[in-house]
């Protein structure tokens, strides 16, 4: 009986320990990000077509600096009434780009990327936020820029 107990807490352990997941590394802010200005940032929300709560944050990004960005991150931390952080989310970096008919397309920073002086309108999509947010666009910082 010992011995099966013994036999049975190893396994458990072992289980354990192998299925651990290694800590991903946190987001790092790329040294060109000040060089990215964000204006007009509303928030939005819909439903989709089974019923769930999308939020939509849009905004206008501007490259102010000397450097191609083709492809990068967004880390948004909202925060609740008390100005403490509920949820950060790190999801990439797309672009709304015109279409014919009037809608536009969501298209990935590497498909268009946004060269020095320009602007673009980027979405951002997040499917569940916390029910704590206050409602206030999220803090924005741009983590892991490619330029070039």
């Amino acid at each position: 009986m010992v011995i099966g107990l013994t036999l049975v807490i190893l396994i458990v352990a072992g289980i354990a320990l192998v299925s651990r997941n290694a800590p991903t590394p946190p987001a790092q802010e790329n040294p060109y990000a000040p060089n990215l200005k964000v204006s007009d940032a509303t928030v939005s929300e819909a439903k989709n077509f089974v019923g769930a709560t999308v939020t939509y944050l849009d905004f206008k990004l501007t490259n102010a600096g000397s450097l191609t960005v083709a492809n990068g991150q967004i880390e948004a931390t909202f925060k609740n009434t008390l100005g403490e952080i509920v949820q950060k989310e790190v999801v990439p970096i797309h672009v709304l780009q015109p279409q014919l008919g009037g809608f536009p397309d969501i298209t990935d920073l590497s498909m268009s990327p946004l060269p020095p002086g320009q602007a673009k309108t980027v979405r951002l999509t997040l499917e569940h936020v916390s029910g704590d947010w206050n409602q206030a666009v999220p803090d924005i910082r741009f983590v892991n820029l490619q330029t070039r």
